[in-house]
């Protein structure tokens, strides 16, 4: 009985430690690597609770018109559909929205990866003067004014509303947007193997087999996270990565996106000028512009009808659907 007794002591314990040491707010999919998250703001209820109501609120633009939510909607994968963001004024950003999907895995933000982390990353479209064209100073002069956002933000950072606040509890929401519950995930990582239909099999065989998709976009994410240029046009109206470093290697490189619920989040490009998966293929088959910063792995290459349908019809089982009704 002493035995028996000990025993199931030792059961429960391990069942307490096992329940202690998985995170109850960030779940984590299948197939996935624990992502970092900082030390000086790690995710609590609170602290989310507090960046959720600051992305959907337009409290963020400086004629309360706009919020985050406003280009990252979460039907559209926290995309917006459209070629270029729309921000103030309905003044036009520079360049396409991207999806916030598994940003918490990011170690620089923007398309050309200048901002060094999420919270910094708060800043640029508070400031920006075609997007909320205010300053984070009177966003929290604005929310003092507001019992709710006092009562978050002193349950979040034990502190009355300011820019540490606004910046570390959005970029506690965004870590939050994880996506890893695709047909593709299913099959792969939860062990459903009616996932994926035939069609899309041959895709993904042609994806990481055939083709050389995967040299760019494989891992869990499907993004090496690398800088790079594809060829998409021989000159470029947006310099990219030049601006921060300004060397010649790196004008018009661009970080190589992810493509989870890539059918959702057309159109493409960092400039959204491509329209639909069809086109993206063909611009890859046609091996790209010439460009001297253009990647030696865009090569040309052949596919015959039915082949480019399988590819897409993969492409389209990275669409995660409890992500997209977040």
């Amino acid at each position: 009985m002493k035995k028996l007794f000990a025993l199931s002591l030792i059961f429960l314990l391990a069942i307490g430690i096992l329940s202690f040491s998985e995170d109850p707010i960030l779940k984590i999919p299948l197939g996935f690597p624990s992502p970092p998250i900082p030390e000086d703001n790690q995710l609590t209820n609170s602290r989310i609770a507090l960046g959720k109501k600051l992305f959907f609120d337009k409290v963020m633009s400086r004629d309360s018109t706009l919020s985050c939510a406003t280009c990252h909607k979460p039907e559209y994968a926290f995309t917006d559909r459209l070629e270029k963001a729309v921000g103030i004024r309905n003044q036009q950003v520079s360049r396409n929205a991207p999806t916030l999907a598994n940003v918490v895995y990011l170690d620089k933000l923007l398309l050309d990866a200048v901002n060094p982390s999420l919270e910094a990353q708060v800043m640029v479209p508070i400031h920006e003067k075609n997007e909320f064209d205010f300053h984070i100073i009177l966003v929290a002069e604005r929310m003092k004014k507001n019992p709710e956002y006092v009562k978050l933000c002193e349950d979040a950072y034990q502190s009355e509303p300011n820019p540490y606040a606004i910046t570390h509890s959005i970029a506690c929401y965004e870590r939050t947007l994880i996506s890893g519950n695709s047909a593709y995930d299913q099959f792969k990582y939860q062990g459903d193997s009616t996932a994926l239909n035939s069609e899309e099999r041959r895709g993904m065989s042609l994806f990481f087999n055939e083709l050389y998709c995967a040299s760019c976009h494989g891992g869990f994410n499907f993004s090496d996270q690398a800088l790079t240029n594809n060829g998409l046009y021989e000159s470029y109206a947006d310099s990219g990565r030049i601006r921060l470093t300004g060397l010649e290697t790196d004008r018009a490189v661009f970080r190589v996106p992810t493509l989870r619920n890539i059918a959702v989040t057309y159109p493409y490009m960092h400039d959204g000028g491509v329209e639909s998966l069809d086109e993206v293929i063909e611009h890859y088959m046609s091996g790209g512009k010439t460009h001297p910063n253009k990647s030696s792995i865009i090569q040309p290459f052949q596919l015959t009808k039915e082949k480019k349908e399988d590819l897409i019809a993969f492409l389209h089982s990275l669409t995660d659907s409890s992500f997209i009704s977040h």
